[in-house]
């Protein structure tokens, strides 16, 4: 889009009223790196709102602003087509809104991309038979292929990966669990709509062992041998599938530690909830040594010790 001095005053002649000129913007709120948030709520026809977007889109350069992100309700998807001939183009999209954007200077667009990572769970639970908690799914990649395998599933959006683990294990054969760690997490690439996967396994400790099947989307759930388990002919085809049993051994075992969540208060976000840090708890115990900080004591840096 070419934005120039000639359509600053056609905006500002289409907005004179009894000979006095008032250029209106569209309602925005300034971001933490030089740009600028529209969230638009209340309806306006395409013409005013083009309109108000150059006006708007001229001011923000004269400001030196940056990016533009503009919020679209999906009650004003009839603005979509206005913004997007104004050189904007979508960022993201969710049930209720359209997210589209603009990189106001010539400069190389420094504009964050959508979210590239898919996150899911996939989870162990041994009884204390050397059993497994295994499913058979109804429909994915594995319906009809005989394959019994561990409790899967995505993570919703704002949930924890172990409040996710000890859910799909819930939903999906009716047994409760305990959250006890992650064991390792596999990357992959194209894989939801060209969106790369996290997948992170987890151990999880049994509270409950009665079996209620799921109907929407497990045709089966058993307790299963570890041994009968892993010798299913994928588990010895697919390499991602033998290191994943070669883990569930060593922790058998009690060969092999894995990352517990640490609840912390991070000072980089308003988060009334506690983020995690999954860490090895078990080793960091082992190995725990006095923390050496600075201090500045009347301009005087010293070392202390926690």
């Amino acid at each position: 889009m070419s934005i120039s001095v000639d359509l600053l005053e056609v905006v500002e002649n289409r907005l004179c009223e009894n000979g006095v000129c008032h250029v209106e913007l569209l309602p925005a709120i300034n971001d933490e790196h030089g740009g600028v948030i529209v969230e638009l709520k209340e309806y306006m026809d395409s013409d005013t709102f083009a309109t108000l977007l150059r006006a708007s889109m001229l001011k923000w350069k004269q400001q030196g602003k940056r990016g533009v992100w503009i919020k679209l309700p999906i009650g004003l998807a009839h603005l979509v087509e206005t913004v997007v001939k104004e050189g904007f183009w979508y960022h993201h999209a969710e049930p209720s809104y359209l997210m589209l954007v603009y990189w106001i200077p010539k400069t190389p667009n420094t504009i964050p991309a959508n979210a590239t990572h898919r996150v899911a769970v996939g989870s162990i639970i041994f009884n204390d038979k050397r059993e497994v908690l295994t499913v058979q799914e109804k429909s994915g990649r594995f319906h009809g292929a005989g394959l019994w395998k561990i409790p899967t599933g995505v993570v919703d959006e704002g949930e924890d990966i172990f409040t996710a683990a000890e859910r799909e294990v819930k939903e999906e054969t009716g047994i409760d669990t305990e959250f006890v760690e992650v064991l390792g997490f596999r990357q992959s690439h194209k894989i939801f709509f060209g969106k790369s996967d996290l997948l992170f396994l987890c151990m999880l400790r049994p509270l409950s062992f009665d079996i209620e099947t799921q109907e929407l989307e497990i045709e089966a759930a058993q307790w299963m041998p570890f041994e009968e388990y892993a010798a299913q002919p994928s588990g010895q085809k697919n390499e991602l599938f033998r290191y994943v049993n070669q883990v569930c051994l060593a922790k058998l075992h009690r060969d092999y530690g894995g990352f517990s969540p640490q609840p912390t208060i991070s000072t980089f976000c308003d988060c009334a909830q506690p983020t995690y840090l999954y860490l090895n708890n078990k080793d960091l115990d082992k190995s725990r040594i006095p923390i050496v900080c600075l201090t500045n004591a009347d301009n005087k840096w010293e070392h202390r010790s926690e």
